[in-house]
């Protein structure tokens, strides 16, 4: 998964706890500090595809 952390799926988290409490339409504006890329690595067992291993990755972007 890709985008910003700290937002609730790409969208700014203050937008949304507003439309949530409200229940009024409001337009959706994209988060852009603390851009990451996150996801897994898995090591997986070829005869019984169970994973052996998972390891977490997460990379922030240097400019944000």
């Amino acid at each position: 998964m890709t985008g910003p952390f700290d937002s609730v799926i790409g969208i700014n988290k203050e937008t949304i706890i507003e439309r949530f409490l409200t229940q009024m339409p409001n337009k959706f504006e994209v988060a852009k500090d603390d851009i990451r890329m996150q996801g897994v690595i898995l090591n997986i067992d070829p005869a019984s595809g169970k994973a052996n291993s998972i390891e977490r990755i997460s990379i922030k972007l240097k400019d944000s």
